[in-house]
């Protein structure tokens, strides 16, 4: 093997053993999602939808788990309303352009969203403002709410009724584990809402 070779594998097994340990950390998240997803189980069995917003990597996340939902995770069903703010590119430079960056989610929330609806919000840090503005507009509109987010002051981030926070700092572990529990919770609802096979 090369120097750069054994260099490169070194890092690797590093990178493996930091994860792992982030990880088994993240277990306690497992009753936040549990609720998250009683909730989100509620809202579609009342026809409700499931919201998802977030920015750079985590609007590419919001797009993936809202395509799990409408499209399928694992199983033939129903399809399943879900919905990432992140994937209309027209509104989101519309509300941009005349309200300011800091509106593009909520101005979104504020026009669909409906009492009973599910809000996931993803951000590593907690503190992006579109997403704090988006939540606060979820929870006048009556929704649920909720945050993916990674290991920042509890006391800084935004009042939800579910938070989803990794303990750690390292913004891809963060973004590996939402995906994680995202995709947790998308095979929970696929089980448990949608009618399987003969539903399709």
């Amino acid at each position: 093997m090369t120097p750069e070779g054994r260099r490169d594998r070194a890092r690797l097994q590093a990178a493996l053993r930091s994860r792992g340990e982030i990880w088994i950390a993240a277990e306690a998240c497992l009753p936040a999602v549990v609720g998250l997803a009683a909730d989100c189980r509620r809202a579609l069995a009342t026809g409700g939808q499931i919201l998802f917003c977030g920015n750079g990597g985590s609007a590419s996340q919001a797009d993936h788990l809202a395509a799990e939902l409408v499209g399928r995770y694992a199983t033939e069903r129903r399809a399943l309303a879900g919905r990432a703010l992140s994937d209309a590119g027209a509104t989101l430079t519309a509300i941009g352009n005349d309200y300011g960056y800091d509106a593009v989610f909520a101005r979104q929330v504020e026009a669909a969203a409906r009492r009973g609806d599910v809000l996931i919000a993803l951000s590593t840090s907690g503190r992006s403002p579109n997403i704090r503005r988006a939540l606060e507009a979820g929870r006048k509109a009556g929704c649920v709410t909720a945050l993916f987010t990674g290991g920042a002051d509890p006391a800084t981030l935004p009042p939800v009724d579910h938070l989803i926070a990794i303990p750690s700092t390292d913004t891809p572990a963060v973004q590996e584990l939402h995906l994680f529990f995202g995709h947790l919770l998308c095979e929970i609802l696929e089980a448990d809402v949608g009618g399987g096979s003969e539903d399709a």
